[in-house]
């Protein structure tokens, strides 16, 4: 398993374990560039979270910043992290303001 597949695993266990619901596109050629590995909907609010393999986090490319983006201007959560306790650290900091 990669780094990156070893993260995007530790994030599914977190959200199972909060019971966020969420899906995972797939990346395949033909859909849209730049769509975050998760999609998630949690209390209500749009969770888009892209993971990076361990020492990655700032190495998104411009089509998935731009998608990033978008989401947090029509106001969903927009998140990278290449390691599930930044995700874990994220929802609880936000987990009382929803």
């Amino acid at each position: 398993m990669t780094p990156e597949g070893k993260v995007k695993n530790a994030v599914k266990r977190e959200l199972k374990s909060r019971g966020i619901w969420f899906f995972m596109p797939m990346q395949n050629g033909f859909g849209v560039v730049g769509i975050p590995d998760f999609i998630c909907c949690w209390r209500g609010q749009f969770i888009a979270i892209e993971t990076k393999a361990p020492g990655k986090r700032n190495s998104t490319t411009a089509n998935q910043d731009r998608k990033l983006s978008e989401i947090t201007t029509h106001g969903g959560w927009a998140l990278v992290v290449d390691d599930a306790s930044q995700l874990v650290e994220y929802l609880n900091k936000v987990g009382g303001d929803v």
